[in-house]
């Protein structure tokens, strides 16, 4: 079949090329292109310029087949137009329409992992990615080290030896985040894994207004535009890199791996996005999820006997909410759906200019989201995400009081878990679960030269890990046995390609094991079985549930009691599997790992040294402060009219400053819920002096905070409850407070910065890193 693919490609790609005009002249040298014709009937070069050349050496022209892997973030099986939403989503069901869509596509159920797999067409754990890569659980777990090993290649790193360019864009979120510095190491990042442009985020989630944004290896300012959004800007760029690729090099193919930040949270969009949704969402969650569930029963996309899943635990009936409750969830998700339509609006404008240069009958895309909907904003929604990610629950009265500002750069918002599990329908649970909602999410192939039977829908059991597998047999390419040197592990994927063209092709994956957080699930010939384990809990003690899904699409008949003998057979697959790829050991952890510092990080020091000038930092590769003891000591000269930010780490959510203002001494922690500040009691002298401010731990994530002019104290309070998890998803300044102020008392310099002079900036741990995974 793939023989048949390349044979249709080639036809369509021997014509006669004649390059007639020499190149302009550059700095008084010329360039030249010797013109080729080929032959239309028998497919034979020859030379124009050199009518004596061996006409035997020179190789028949190959077919051209750009490869585009396009991943959403967080969204669930059935938020497309073309999978049963009323979200407008035109572009990508156009897509659908004229290429295929699958209805049996699963994925990890976390980020980091499924795009581990998607690149390197292996299953996470064996690769190293066994959760995301804000978390390392040390030299223990070397399948959560949060870093693809270098003997599972990426798909950029094989295609680049095959005559590729290779591009990525938007959130990588493969490369331990304690490695997010201006200074690396860039091994694990793009560039470190076979892409020759990048240009987006580095960290698992991103503010859609001011991003952390990096370009190649190094970091980059926010552009100064009033409606800048990150998933307009990184489209741009895409159509940038395609433009040099096809006007410097328009015979070789490309590669290109964008990935949105959307919709994961914050949930960011301008106004007239989420005014298209108004009233839509007034008749609530309940009846959106039943109305979506008929309507993928009449696309086809699910079986016509499948079966609604339950309300999730803690989801309350629509009916039962109050009114606030109701006009606040409403408001939530119309701003969901304005962001994801948003992001189809900037996919369709790729697609368009794939399409105006002629570029698009010969790529292949592959589209997917990289897990179900996340519950993270739980009962009521989040406002602040940093707050979510410290599992810190939200009050209703502070979403009411906010409604008019979800949306914009003043919250950053995640809606409620009633609404994560309607993205998710027709199944349960969420992201970072092992039931259907947080696994199985849409797959879109779209590729008019391979692709003839458009607009079909596809049943076959495919995984994330096979998309690679299948890039690899189109285009007739073989895995070197080794890369830059190193031995590689064979691919766990398998082709579905012959998919393309034969709806009744068998599946070839008859097997597939997940895990996450312990969380255990097994899929075998039709059949899955369950473990959804109790934190704290040993996992032997775990209760597996058994479900027939050949039958039982949603997974709503636990079938365990019925059928122990078949149950007890899908738990010894599952640990045959586990101990293949590398599952083992397993641990329950995940927010509460990210106060971890193995004693191999590079956090794991006692002195943080940083200078005016530096780079900003990211907050995952920033001291770890959380639940310790430390100081940062600051030598300054100082007059007694200078003011601004010495060091700031953080933004309007959530983060801690110390700065001078009126000449007095400041300190601030934004711990989301609450503000503590410490002001110094006496005015600072003119001079070179030394600034201390010293946090003692004198409880779980409490202390006491004082600050020191030349070792005397000047001030001093208490911290009653600082954050336990994440100080926040912007990083650390010296000398001023770029992106967004962590106080609002600055005043109305932008980013506040020093006016004085700063030597240096000295974090100083007071006890030694003590891993919270042993």
């Amino acid at each position: 079949m793939i023989k048949d693919f390349k044979a249709n490609i080639q036809k369509n790609f021997i014509k006669a090329t004649v390059i007639g005009s020499a190149l302009s002249l550059v700095a008084g040298c010329s360039l030249r292109n010797d013109a080729t014709e080929v032959n239309s009937q028998t497919g034979k070069a020859s030379s124009k310029q050199n009518a004596n050349a061996d006409n035997g050496s020179l190789k028949q022209p190959k077919p051209k087949t750009n490869i585009v892997y396009i991943v959403i973030d967080d969204s669930g099986f059935s938020d497309l137009g073309s999978y049963g939403s009323e979200i407008k989503t035109p572009n990508l069901d156009k897509l659908a329409e004229n290429g295929l869509r699958y209805s049996n596509f699963h994925v990890t159920p976390l980020c980091s992992p499924t795009r581990a797999s998607l690149l390197t067409g292996r299953n996470n754990h064996s690769v190293g990615m066994g959760t995301v890569t804000n978390f390392d659980f040390g030299p223990s777990y070397p399948n959560r080290r949060g870093s693809i090993t270098p003997a599972a290649a990426t798909v950029a790193e094989v295609l680049s030896e095959n005559d590729y360019n290779t591009y990525a864009l938007g959130k990588w979120h493969l490369a331990p985040t304690s490695e997010v510095t201006p200074a690396g190491p860039y091994n694990n990042r793009p560039l470190g894994k076979g892409f020759q442009r990048y240009y987006g985020f580095l960290e698992g989630a991103s503010d859609q207004y001011q991003p952390e944004l990096t370009e190649d290896n190094h970091p980059v300012p926010v552009p100064k535009e009033d409606d800048y959004h990150f998933s307009e800007d990184i489209v741009e760029k895409a159509q940038q890199y395609v433009l040099d690729n096809i006007a410097f090099t328009p015979d070789k193919p490309f590669h290109m791996y964008m990935s949105f930040g959307a919709p994961h949270q914050p949930h960011q969009v301008s106004q007239k996005y989420i005014d298209m949704y108004k009233g839509v969402y007034d008749k609530g969650w309940d009846k959106i999820r039943k109305e979506r569930f008929e309507k993928q029963k009449e696309l086809g996309i699910i079986p016509a006997d499948t079966k609604l899943a339950p309300l999730n635990s803690g989801i309350k009936e629509w009916e039962s909410l109050s009114e606030e409750e109701k006009r606040a969830f409403v408001r939530y998700q119309e701003t969901y759906a304005g962001f994801l339509t948003h992001t189809d609006e900037q996919i369709g404008e790729f697609i368009k200019l794939l399409e105006d240069k002629g570029e698009l009958d010969n790529t292949l895309i592959m589209f997917i989201s990289d897990n179900g909907a996340s519950a993270a904003g739980g009962e009521v929604g989040a406002l602040n995400h940093t707050l979510a990610y410290n599992a810190i629950p939200e009050e209703l009265d502070d979403v009411i009081e906010n409604i008019d500002n979800m949306g914009s750069s003043k919250v950053g918002i995640d809606y409620p878990a009633g609404w994560a599990q309607v993205s998710n329908t027709p199944f349960k649970f969420y992201k970072n679960s092992t039931y259907a909602g947080g696994t199985h999410t849409p797959l879109i192939v779209h590729w008019p030269e391979g692709i003839k039977n458009k607009g079909e829908i596809r049943d076959q059991y495919i995984h994330v890990v096979d998309i690679t597998p299948t890039i690899y047999d189109v285009l007739g390419i073989d895995v070197p046995k080794t890369i830059k040197g190193v031995k590689q592990m064979e691919i766990h994927g398998e082709s579905f390609a012959d998919t393309f063209t034969n709806a009744n092709a068998e599946s070839k994956r008859t097997t597939q094991y997940f895990e996450t957080s312990g969380h255990r699930a097994i899929y075998h010939d039709g059949w899955r079985a369950v473990a959804h384990h109790k934190k704290g809990e040993p996992f032997e003690k775990d209760q597996w549930e058994l479900y027939h899904v050949e039958k039982d699409f949603s997974e709503s008949t636990n079938l365990a009691d019925e059928d122990p003998t078949k149950l007890k057979q899908m738990i010894e697959l599952w640990e045959k599997e586990a101990k293949k790829y590398d599952v083992y050991p397993l641990t329950d952890m995940f927010i509460d790992a990210f106060p971890n510092v193995p004693t191999d990080s590079l956090r794991a020091r006692d002195i943080f040294t940083f200078y005016p000038g530096q780079s900003h930092l990211s907050d995952s590769a920033a001291p770890p402060i959380i639940n310790r003891s430390y100081s940062i000591d600051i030598p300054i000269t100082h007059n007694t009219n200078n003011d601004g930010v010495l060091v700031a780490s953080g933004d309007i959510s959530s983060g801690y400053t110390l700065y001078i203002k009126d000449n007095r001494l400041v300190y601030e922690y934004n711990a989301g819920f609450t503000r503590y500040k410490i002001v110094s009691d006496s005015k600072l002298s003119a001079g070179d002096l030394n600034v201390r401010f010293e946090f003692t731990k004198t409880a779980e994530n409490a202390g006491i905070g004082t600050l020191y002019v030349n070792d005397e104290k000047i001030g001093e309070g208490t911290l009653e409850k600082t954050l336990p998890y994440k100080i926040s998803f912007e990083g650390l300044d010296i000398g001023k407070d770029i992106m967004y102020p962590v106080s609002d008392d600055y005043g109305d310099r932008e980013d506040f910065p020093y006016t004085g002079s700063i030597e240096k900036v000295e974090f100083i741990m007071s006890e030694p890193v003590s891993p919270v995974v042993k």
